[in-house]
C-alpha cells in the first residue's frame, strides 16, 4: 500500500484509528463522570449549605415573666456550643467513636477497605468504621439507605466538610444532633433524659455511658441491658485512660461507679394551662407551619422561643374554680363512666394506659387501669408501675342513667379517675358537664388565663375558644350601650310591659316574656332592667333603637364575625359566640370603646433571638437595665379604633357596678371593690354565663353540657357560674390595688333617685347599695334637670359636706362637680 501523500494509506489508517480510540475514551470519560454525577454527587449539601446548616431546634414556649413553660418538639434536642461541652465528655466521645478525629481529613480508609472486604467475602450489607465526620455527613444526607454508593456519597460529603469546617464545629454539629435514645438528639438532651440534670453537672462514668450510646442505644437502655451498658461504658473508660483523658485513679474510681440512670420520664401532658398553651401552638402552626418543609422558622424544628401573656397564678384560680363549679353542679348525678376504655392482653396494661395521655392532675385524684377484678375488689394499675386496690366499698356510686353500682360496672380495660383513700383507693367521676373559662387584661388584649374544661388531657375541645353558645342575657349590654349611643340615657324610662312584634304571615305574632315568666313592673328605668335583666325591657329598647343598628354593634365589639339579622331575639342572646369573644367585648368596654384583639402571645423570636413576629415589634426602653424595679414591662402604646362611643361605654360599665350592687350577681358585691360584670341564662336554661372584672382584669365563664342540654330550673348565671368567678376572683384580686372605673373626659356625675330617675338635690348617696340616691353617668347635654318653682329656694348644702361627700362617693378624679340648675 502507498502513501498518495492525501493522509491516505497505512498512516492515515494508523491515525484514524487513535482518534478514534480517543473519541471513544472522550465519551467513555463523559459517562462515567456523569454516571459518577448522577450516583455520587447530585443531591450533596453545597459548601454555604454545610456553612449554614442547622440542627433541627424545639420551640420553647415561656410565661409572660420569661418562666419556661413547654417545649413543641418532635426530638427533644438542645443546642449547644463547642465551648459548652466539657472536655471529659468530648475526650469520651472521641474515644468511643473516633479517636484520631483531630488527626484524619474525613476518612477512615482502614475502615472502609476492612468493610468493603467484609462485604464482598460476606456477601452482608457492608458496614464499615464511620469516622465522626462521616456521621455528621450521614445526618446530612436525604437517606440513610446502607449501600457503597450512600458510602461513597457520604466519604465525599466527608471531603466537602473538613474543608469546609473547623474541627471543633464539626464536633459541635455531632454533639447537637447524635441520636441518644429516649427521643434525645444531641448530648445535652441526652443527660437530661439519662440523668435528670444538664450536661455540666454529670460526673465522668455519666460522660462515659452517654459516648456509648451512638452505637445503638437501644442495646444499652439501663431498665433492660444495665449489664451490658456497664461493660460498654467501663471500655469507653479504659480507652479514656489510654488517650490520655484520664488518671488511673479517675478511671478506677469511674469503673467502680453505678451506672445511676433515672427511670425513663415520661413527659406531663397536661401541665398547668394545658388548653392555653395547646391554643399558643395552634396558633403558631397557622402562623409558621409544622416542620422545616413550611420555612426555617417551623413550630417543630425552627428553634422558636415564644413569650406568652400566660400567668400562672391567675390560671390555677380559674382552672381550680370552674374545675370545682363543675362538681358541685355535677355531685350527686352519679359515676359518669371510664374516661377510656383500653384493650390489653397479659402485663403490657401500662403501655396502654400511658398510651392514653391522660394525667389528671385535679387535688389528689390519679389516672388509673382496672387490671383485674374478683369478688369484692378491683386490681388497678399506675403509670408509673405501680398498683393498687379499689375495693367495691370505694365504687358504690350509683351508674348514671343505668342504676346499679359503678363497682358492678367496672372491667378491665376501663381508665377511670381514682383517689387514695384508708390505704385503698376510691372512684373518682369526671362531670359530664362542662364549659369554659377566660381572663383578660382589658387595657392590652392580652389573654392571662384559659381553662377550656375539666381537664385538657380528657377533654382536648377547647371550650373557652371553639364552643359556639348562646350567651343568654351578658347579651345585654351591648344592647344598651346601642341604645346609649343613639340618644338614651341610663335614666331613660322603659317599660316592662308586654311587647309583642309581628313576624309575617309565616311566623306570625311573637310574644316576649322575662325569665321566670315575671310580670312586668311597669316604667322603669334603663339602669334598673340591666341591673334585673329584664327581657321585656331590653327588647323594648332594642326595637325602639333600631335591630340593625344593634346588630352592627354587636358585630363591631366583636361578639360574632358576621352581621346577624335585625331580629329582635338576639337582643335577648340568641345567637352563638365564644367565651374569649364575649370578654373581649366586656373588655372594650373597660377599655373606653377602643378595639381589642385577644392574644396569648407575646412576641415570637427565631433561635438567635431577632423578633419575628409581631412585624412591627419594637423592644421597650430599660427592660434590661440594672436598676429596672422588676414591675411589668413597659409596652408600647396600643393605637386601636374606636368601635364604640366612649361615654357610651364608661356608661355601661357603671350601670353594670350595679348588677354587682343590688342585680343579678350580689353574691360578687362582698368582695369589697368596684367590680362591673353581668350574668346571663340562655333559653332552657342549657348555659348559664358570667362576665365582668375590674378595670384591670375582666373574666368570663360558661357551664353546660356539650350537648346542648336542660341544666335544671333553679340553673342561672347568679346561682352557678357568678359563685365560680367569686371564687376565682378570691385568689386573683388579692394582688391588685382596689381601683375604680375612670371616666373619659366630659362624662357628667349626677345625682339621682334610683327608681324614677330624676335628679336629686340636697342629699346624697351613701355606702347603701339599696340607697334610694345614687351617682349616675350623663354625656354633656343629656342629664336630667330639675325644675324649681318660682319664688321657691333651694337649701345649698354646704360646702365643707359637699366636699367630703363628693370625695367619698364620686366615681370620677376630680374632687368637684359642677353646678348647674342645681344638680351636683
Amino acid at each position: 500500500m502507498r502513501d498518495d501523500g492525501n493522509g491516505g494509506g497505512f498512516n492515515g489508517l494508523r491515525r484514524r484509528w487513535w482518534f478514534r480510540v480517543l473519541a471513544w475514551l472522550a465519551l467513555l470519560s463523559g459517562i462515567g463522570a456523569a454516571l459518577v454525577w448522577a450516583l455520587f454527587l447530585r443531591d450533596l449539601p453545597s459548601v454555604d449549605a454545610l456553612r449554614a446548616y442547622e440542627p433541627p431546634l424545639p420551640t420553647n414556649v415561656r410565661q409572660g415573666d420569661g418562666t419556661p413553660l413547654r417545649s413543641y418538639a418532635r426530638e427533644r434536642r438542645v443546642e449547644l456550643s463547642y465551648e459548652e461541652y466539657p472536655k471529659l465528655l468530648v475526650g469520651a466521645f472521641l474515644s468511643a467513636e473516633d479517636k484520631t478525629f483531630f488527626d484524619h481529613g474525613g476518612v477512615d480508609y482502614p475502615g472502609l477497605i476492612r468493610a468493603a472486604w467484609q462485604g464482598m467475602t460476606s456477601g452482608e450489607t457492608p458496614r464499615g468504621t464511620s469516622t465522626i465526620t462521616q456521621q455528621v455527613a450521614k445526618n446530612l444526607l436525604l437517606t440513610n439507605e446502607v449501600s457503597y454508593i450512600r458510602k461513597a456519597r457520604e466519604a465525599i460529603l466527608a471531603f466537602r466538610i473538613e474543608n469546609t469546617l473547623s474541627k471543633e464545629q464539626i464536633l459541635e454539629l455531632y454533639l447537637n444532633q447524635i441520636a441518644l435514645g429516649r427521643n434525645a438528639f444531641g448530648v445535652e438532651a441526652a443527660a437530661h433524659a439519662y440523668f435528670d440534670r444538664p450536661v455540666k453537672d454529670l460526673t465522668l462514668p455519666q460522660f462515659a455511658y452517654l459516648a456509648i450510646l451512638p452505637k445503638g442505644p437501644s442495646n444499652y437502655m439501663p431498665e433492660r441491658h444495665e449489664a451490658r451498658a456497664v461493660e460498654r461504658r467501663n471500655w469507653v473508660l479504659g480507652q479514656m485512660l489510654e488517650n490520655g483523658y484520664v488518671d488511673q485513679a479517675q478511671h478506677d474510681a469511674a469503673v467502680a461507679s453505678p451506672l445511676g440512670a433515672v427511670p425513663r420520664q415520661t413527659p406531663s401532658t397536661s401541665p398547668l394551662g394545658g388548653y392555653f398553651i395547646e391554643e399558643v401552638r395552634r396558633q403558631l402552626l397557622d402562623k409558621f407551619g409544622e416542620t422545616e418543609k413550611a420555612g426555617p422558622f417551623s413550630v417543630y424544628a425552627g428553634g422558636l422561643w415564644v413569650r406568652t401573656s400566660f400567668d400562672p397564678e391567675l390560671q390555677k384560680a380559674a382552672q381550680k374554680a370552674l374545675r370545682d363549679g363543675l362538681l358541685r353542679y355535677d355531685r350527686g348525678r352519679g359515676w359518669s363512666g371510664p374516661m377510656r376504655e383500653v384493650p390489653f392482653s397479659g402485663d403490657n396494661w401500662r403501655s396502654g394506659l400511658l398510651n392514653t395521655n391522660i394525667n389528671l392532675d385535679y387535688e389528689d385524684w390519679r389516672t388509673a387501669i382496672v387490671i383485674s377484678k374478683s369478688g369484692g375488689a378491683a386490681q388497678i394499675g399506675f403509670g408509673n408501675g405501680n398498683v393498687g386496690t379499689l375495693p367495691a366499698s370505694g365504687a358504690q356510686m350509683p351508674v348514671r342513667g343505668e342504676g346499679g353500682t359503678a363497682f358492678a360496672k367496672l372491667k378491665p380495660g376501663d381508665v377511670i379517675a381514682v383517689a387514695p383513700e384508708g390505704g385503698v383507693f376510691a372512684l373518682r367521676s369526671v362531670p359530664k358537664v362542662s364549659g369554659g373559662m377566660v381572663v383578660q387584661d382589658p387595657h392590652t388584649g392580652r389573654i392571662l388565663a384559659m381553662q377550656g374544661g375539666f381537664d385538657a388531657t380528657i377533654q382536648s375541645f377547647n371550650r373557652a375558644t371553639q364552643a359556639q353558645r348562646q350567651p343568654g342575657s351578658t347579651i345585654k349590654p351591648i344592647v344598651y350601650s346601642a341604645a346609649l349611643e343613639n340618644g338614651m340615657t341610663p335614666a331613660s324610662i322603659i317599660v316592662d310591659g308586654p311587647f309583642c312584634v309581628y313576624q309575617g304571615a309565616a311566623l306570625g305574632q311573637k310574644c316576649f316574656r322575662n325569665f321566670g315568666n315575671m310580670r312586668g313592673a311597669g316604667p322603669k328605668t334603663m339602669r334598673w332592667g340591666i341591673e334585673q335583666s329584664r327581657n321585656l325591657m331590653t327588647v323594648q329598647a332594642a326595637n325602639t333603637t333600631g335591630m340593625d343598628k344593634v346588630v352592627d354593634l354587636i358585630q363591631r365589639i366583636g361578639v360574632t364575625q358576621q352581621k346577624l339579622p335585625p331580629y329582635l331575639s338576639y337582643a335577648l342572646g340568641a345567637g352563638d359566640t365564644t367565651v374569649m369573644r364575649m370578654v373581649n367585648a366586656y373588655s372594650i368596654l373597660v377599655n373606653h370603646g377602643r378595639a381589642l384583639t385577644p392574644s396569648l402571645v407575646d412576641f415570637v423570636q427565631d433561635r438567635k433571638g431577632k423578633v419575628i413576629w409581631p412585624e412591627n415589634w419594637r423592644a421597650c426602653d430599660r427592660c434590661n437595665a440594672p436598676d429596672w424595679d422588676g414591675k411589668p414591662m413597659p409596652r408600647p402604646v396600643i393605637r386601636s379604633r374606636q368601635v364604640l362611643d366612649a361615654m357610651s361605654a364608661y356608661q355601661m360599665v357603671h350601670i353594670t357596678e350595679g348588677v354587682i350592687q343590688r342585680g343579678t350577681a350580689t353574691t360578687l358585691r362582698e368582695l369589697g371593690r368596684p367590680i362591673m360584670g353581668k350574668t346571663g341564662t340562655s333559653s332552657g336554661p342549657r348555659d348559664v354565663w358570667f362576665v365582668g372584672g375590674t378595670p384591670q382584669m375582666i373574666g368570663g365563664l360558661y357551664i353546660g353540657y356539650d350537648t346542648p342540654t336542660n341544666l335544671g330550673g333553679y340553673a342561672q348565671g347568679g346561682t352557678l357560674a357568678a359563685p365560680i368567678f367569686k371564687q376565682f376572683a378570691q385568689k386573683a384580686f388579692e394582688r391588685l390595688d382596689v381601683l375604680p372605673f375612670t371616666a373619659p373626659a366630659g362624662i357628667r356625675m349626677v345625682r339621682i333617685d334610683r327608681a324614677s330617675g330624676r335628679p336629686v338635690y340636697g342629699a346624697w348617696p351613701t355606702s347603701d347599695p339599696k340607697g334610694q340616691v345614687i351617682w349616675e353617668a350623663f354625656k354633656p347635654e343629656s342629664e336630667p334637670r330639675r325644675r324649681i318653682r318660682r319664688g321657691e329656694e333651694e337649701e345649698a348644702p354646704k360646702a365643707e359636706a359637699t366636699k367630703k361627700a363628693v370625695r367619698r362617693e364620686a366615681p370620677r378624679d376630680s374632687d368637684f362637680l359642677q353646678r348647674e340648675d342645681g344638680i351636683y
